[in-house]
């Protein structure tokens, strides 16, 4: 599984706590007598081109993340409809996490069962999240391989040589649990998102003890500039109160980030890491998780940051996106990715569960459409990446971006690498219909700077480089939702909430014109932007003051 990417009256509760479900030791004992039910597509991709090498040691400790099925999907659906409608009295009015997990999250007896017939194997219950979508267990590869009737194996990856292990065919479960199951994660421990960061070479001269100096880049006052957030920041309306959360797949160094703040004189609060899934100690990554910092921090200084990190593995994937929605973040960044063609189906079920959850629950998610223009798998075909792809999600492409006298946007035109194009599993969601006659979902939704030449000065690995990629369009849309939050909150105005709600009902009104930079030039392989909405801009990129004298008056 391999990614291309670079690096609505609110009614927000308090995250709830994750809960734990008792099994109850008599239903536990009882042997299941169902005919056994295969779950189908969930078996990682990077088999069929990868040599088995042996078997999993029987007593190597395996940990899984179990998706359950929503309830009532035709009802979460309805609701969907009527929370993202302007003319319906239910707009922007979203729910809780405990008000969706009454509604739409498994019932306590699912709940109950699945983790009754966990613990019958041998394996050891832990956490269910808040959502009660999600129940995590654990145990040696051999309870593992008894209880989802399947072989762990190990493997040589083909293309690149690292070695990893996964199942050898589909989970197998007695039917009355497969009914209820959706995915189960942990079964590989393959790699599967891997960011891809566009940045150009760093200043030798800079070192973690030296004075540094910034090449040439995006600072925050010329952002600032750009995207015409100067005078909202200046009015005291700078993501204060708001919260970011920045899904990631590495650690990062607090040291760096330390270091670009100092050097552009911010005072933001230190990002505080929240572990999902068990977390990472990995840091191939942290150029990528500093630049999502830094540019949040660049736009909306007075955010909250919080930095959700997890395993790169389809377990840590599952876990992260189960803990984002059970917490409730207002905002999500994601700068990580993959072809859609290469989730597993299962997981891109799970995955897609969630994120209709966060959009129920008026949470704003951004995720970066991918550096590889309309070409995502890198086949020579069109394809587009996930889960900027999900209806749930507002795909951010790339644009290059030209600063004017004293700093202020001139133009921009579509960067070449900007991810764009038609998905191959999703239908085209209904805020999308006007725009949108293919019958699958398009992606992008909107744009941002993103080519390196015009890309944003970041601090990392102890020196300055210039950094582009849709992963600085991402949190840089991200970032200017925590700005509109601050000052929603302090009109007494709803929040950003689910984006693509607000973003196309305003792009579809008289305002587009001045809430918008509309992107009409450049193309990104199969694909050319043009005027309104098109495949590798999308709406375009925000023109922050007019887009929230449009929106909050």
């Amino acid at each position: 599984m391999r990614s291309r990417i670079k690096p609505i009256i609110g009614l927000l509760a308090a995250p709830l706590p994750i809960l734990a479900f008792a099994v109850n030791p008599a239903f536990a004992a009882q042997p299941a007598t169902q005919s056994p039910t295969a779950l189908r597509g969930d078996v990682v991709t990077a088999v069929d081109h990868s040599v088995r090498t042996g078997d999993v040691a029987a007593g190597q400790r395996i940990s899984v993340a179990v998706s359950l099925a929503q309830r009532d999907t035709a009802g979460l659906d309805t609701f969907l409809a009527q929370v993202t409608d302007p003319q319906s009295v239910s707009y922007k009015h979203y729910l809780t996490v405990d008000q969706f997990a009454s509604r739409f999250g498994a019932a306590p007896e699912t709940v109950a069962k699945v983790s009754a017939y966990l613990a019958s194997q041998g394996l050891q219950v832990g956490e269910v999240t808040a959502n009660r979508l999600t129940i995590e267990a654990s145990g040696t590869a051999a309870q593992v391989q008894r209880a989802f009737g399947t072989t762990l194996a190990t493997y040589r990856d083909g293309k690149d040589g690292h070695g990893y292990f996964a199942n050898t065919a589909a989970p197998v479960l007695p039917a009355d649990i497969a009914a209820v199951v959706t995915d189960v994660a942990g079964l590989n421990d393959y790699a599967a998102y891997t960011h891809h960061s566009v940045k150009a070479a760093p200043d030798a001269a800079a070192a973690p003890t030296a004075k540094p100096k910034a090449p040439t880049g995006l600072n925050p006052t010329q952002a600032r500039s750009a995207y015409n957030l100067t005078s909202t920041i200046n009015a005291g309306y700078n993501g204060s109160g708001a919260t970011v959360a920045l899904l990631e797949f590495s650690g990062f160094k607090q040291s760096n980030v330390t270091t670009y703040d100092s050097y552009y004189g911010l005072h933001p609060s230190t990002p505080a890491v929240v572990n999902a899934g068990g977390g990472t100690t990995d840091l191939s990554g942290e150029d990528e998780v500093e630049l999502d910092i830094e540019v949040v921090q660049a736009l909306a200084p007075g955010a909250a940051i919080k930095v959700y990190e997890a395993p790169n593995s389809d377990a840590g994937e599952t876990a992260v996106y189960a803990k984002l929605v059970s917490d409730n973040v207002p905002v999500i960044s994601i700068s990580w990715g993959i072809d859609e063609a290469g989730e597993t189906a299962s997981n891109r079920v799970a995955v897609d569960a969630d994120l209709k959850e966060a959009a129920a629950q008026g949470q704003s998610v951004f995720a970066a459409s991918g550096d590889s223009g309309s070409d995502d798998a890198g086949n020579g075909g069109t394809s587009v990446d996930f889960p900027a792809a999900d209806p749930y999600v507002t795909g951010a492409g790339g644009t290059t971006l030209t600063l004017g006298s004293g700093g202020a946007w001139s133009k921009e035109t579509a960067w070449s690498g900007s991810g764009g194009g038609v998905s191959s599993y999703f239908s085209t969601p209904s805020y999308q219909s006007a725009v949108n006659t293919t019958g699958h979902r398009s992606v992008p939704d909107v744009a941002a700077d993103a080519n390196p030449s015009s890309g944003w000065a970041v601090y990392s690995g102890g020196a300055w480089a210039t950094f582009g990629g849709t992963s600085a369009a991402a949190p840089n849309w991200a970032a200017f939702a925590a700005v509109y939050n601050s000052e929603a909150k302090a009109k007494g105005k709803p929040s950003f909430g689910f984006a693509n709600g607000t973003i196309y009902t305003l792009a579809s009104s008289s305002s587009y014109g001045t809430a918008f930079h509309d992107v009409k030039t450049g193309s990104n392989g199969a694909y050319s932007a043009g005027t309104g909405y098109d495949k590798v801009t999308g709406w375009g990129s925000y023109n922050g003051a007019n887009f929230l004298k449009a929106e909050l008056g």
